[in-house]
């Protein structure tokens, strides 16, 4: 049994969860009131920052607007800490008066190096034995370098294998059929690979996630379609007479307050895998971010699990922030993974109180471990496949370092009609549900597929750049059975083709057959669509539907000036193919990509291009001190 700040968390390995609240700690005395802005410059509000008092238990986590407030701290002397993860702590001295309250505001100073903290408070009930095993600091706050301590000898992180899609030649197989990503959690595991000082292993990277982490500048719809399709063409950057073709899909970005009630299920790895400082505090961290942004219309039940698995909180109204994170911050993590059992259950609990009309979601958050009940990858799809026709999606979040099983949580997601993101730091945290929350909880497509049509006339040759897990047979486009990709509201969908242009040499390796000998070759002619190089042809489903519609694009004329999207969007997919050693990666070099992304860096609001950029650059770094450690044996 392990007493988990006010719940007992009992019977992990062999029965259902129970749960008994204990008193909490009373002030005796005068109290007075703190409360205060964290900022992260003079303008922008730090979300999920954590403030604490010395001396006691007493915390707050700023909302959206940067906002906190701690009530019934004694009077006198007080010494305030704000901290947020990337940001450098601050620590002020004020004076709390009885029945006042004292403002207290902190602009906190960006720190890169500390990307990859994750901010715990102090609780006075923590056992100092605990807080070393996490790797407390004494006073039990800050967690620097999450990413070694979550490090062991015992590593069982797995990669599915990744082959690099290969050259094709449109005369013998001129079309092209795959299911849309809008997946991204590749690039943030890279990003913790980077942040720990080393390359990412060759299969943790996949480039179409890469590629669509960024937002680029597509246009959103205006009529009845929910997205734009954008193409274009223009020279490939590491391909001597190549060319590159980009198509774009953007959907329609809906802000928090015009969205359909949400009826979401959290379902919680509580195991003894994630009791490491990067997994079950940032989960409560960001799952933290996402109860501020509920309305009252929003319901929200939790459900955990280790050995077994447990309700710990019934679908409860979203105005109800504080009973909501009160069960959050009460959770613990010990045991082992009944993963299967926590679905099954979530499941159930979001029909419980499914909303016609509505955003049914179970949001999964794990480090991806299931070695108790159903296992294999194989039964948990198709457990996954079966719910899914009920009308409830599932999201999957991925958190920690170690035994992170990233490719059954991608094969997760998509089978459950959602995304699979992973989390690294609050920041990401923040991206996923306060900044692409629409994203995140709406999907306003589902069953979406590309088909392209290649025309030999202008194509000799072509290569689909990344989507290796996303092929789909060619027959697949038109069968509305075919499960594919789901589009979230503001997503972005990026993918991209090298070719060989008709009459340039054909400088790559395309497979071949014998001549057949019972096939004729069609009359000769003026071939249709002359001037086309090719046609792009889409699939989706209304979420809702089950019937599919066709959208069609040709793509005709090239341009020599790139738009800053294409030229961003190429960029990040030749710093994947370096990061992979593909045989396809042509002339590109890092320094190469490097000036391509800061000529493409644009507006960039959020920071992630700039982000993008000072990765690259320490990728290249790394690169120069493997290849010399490797010329050293």
């Amino acid at each position: 049994m392990r007493r988990a700040g006010g719940f007992i968390l009992a019977g992990l390995l062999a029965g259902p969860l129970m749960f008994a609240l204990s008193g909490g700690a009373r002030t005796i005395g005068p109290t007075g009131s703190i409360e205060g802005v964290i900022r992260g410059d003079s303008t922008t509000p730090l979300a999920g920052a954590v403030v604490t008092v010395a001396g006691g238990p007493l915390r707050a986590t700023t909302g959206t607007d940067g906002r906190y407030r701690i009530d019934s701290v004694p009077t006198g002397t007080v010494k305030i800490t704000a901290r947020a993860i990337g940001h450098r702590a601050e620590t002020r001295t004020d004076t709390v008066k009885a029945g006042k309250v004292t403002r207290a505001d902190f602009i906190l100073q960006l720190d890169r190096l500390k990307l990859d903290e994750v901010i715990v408070a102090a609780e006075s009930r923590t056992p100092s034995s605990r807080a070393r095993r996490l790797g407390f600091a004494d006073g039990g706050i800050g967690l620097r370098g999450a990413s070694r301590a979550s490090r062991s000898d015992f590593n069982t992180e797995e990669y599915k294998r990744i082959y690099d899609n290969t050259w094709r030649a449109p005369t013998g197989d001129p079309l092209s059929t795959f299911s849309i990503d809008v997946d991204a959690a590749s690039y943030t595991n890279v990003r913790r690979f980077v942040a720990e000082g080393r390359l990412p292993p060759k299969d943790a990277v996949r480039i179409e996630e890469m590629v669509n982490y960024f937002r680029y500048d597509y246009p959103e719809p205006s009529g009845a379609e929910p997205f734009t399709v954008t193409t274009e063409l223009a020279p490939a950057p590491w391909g001597a007479n190549h060319r590159l073709a980009l198509i774009g899909l953007q959907s329609k970005r809906i802000p928090m307050e015009a969205l359909p009630p949400n009826n979401l299920v959290f379902l919680l790895d509580v195991s003894g895998s994630m009791d490491e400082p990067n997994k079950l505090p940032l989960v409560k961290a960001a799952f933290r971010l996402l109860v501020n942004q509920l309305r009252p219309q929003d319901r929200v039940a939790i459900v955990v699990y280790a050995g077994a698995a447990g309700q710990v909180l019934p679908s409860t109204p979203g105005d109800r922030k504080d009973q909501i994170l009160d069960c959050l911050e009460r959770l613990e993590a010990g045991g082992s993974t009944a993963g299967a059992q926590g679905i099954v259950l979530a499941y159930q609990t979001a029909r419980k109180s499914f909303l016609p009309g509505g955003n049914n979601r179970v949001i999964l958050a794990t480090d991806g471990d299931f070695n108790v009940g159903v296992s294999s990858e194989g039964e948990l799809v198709r457990l996954i496949e079966e719910q899914r026709q009920s009308g409830i999606f599932l999201t999957v979040l991925g958190f920690g370092t170690g035994n992170l099983k990233d490719a059954r949580m991608e094969q997760l997601a998509d089978k459950g009609n959602g995304h699979y993101a992973y989390v690294d730091n609050i920041l990401e945290a923040r991206k996923v549900f306060v900044q692409e929350l629409g994203a995140t909880l709406l999907t306003v497509a589902k069953d979406v597929k590309i088909q392209v049509e290649f025309n030999p006339a202008r194509v000799a040759a072509y290569r689909l750049i990344g989507y290796e897990n996303r092929l789909l047979a060619n027959e697949d486009f038109n069968d509305d059975a075919k499960d594919a990709g789901e589009l979230g509201a503001g997503h972005s969908v990026t993918a991209l083709y090298e070719i060989v242009p008709a009459g340039a040499p054909l400088d790559v390796k395309v497979g071949s057959v014998d001549p057949l000998k019972y096939q004729r070759p069609a009359g000769a002619g003026r071939p249709a669509g002359d001037g086309e190089w090719m046609t792009v042809k889409l699939r989706y489903k209304e979420p809702s539907g089950s019937t599919s519609r066709l959208i069609a694009r040709t793509v005709g004329g090239e341009t020599a000036s790139p738009s800053e999207s294409f030229r961003f969007a190429s960029a990040v997919a030749g710093v994947g193919m370096l990061l992979r050693d593909s045989e396809y990666k042509g002339s590109a070099t890092w320094q190469s990509l490097l000036a391509l992304a800061r000529g493409a860096r644009g507006g960039d609001r959020e920071g992630y291009r700039a982000e993008f950029i000072r990765l690259v650059e320490t990728m290249d770094l790394l690169s120069r001190q493997e290849a010399k450690t490797v010329g050293q044996r």
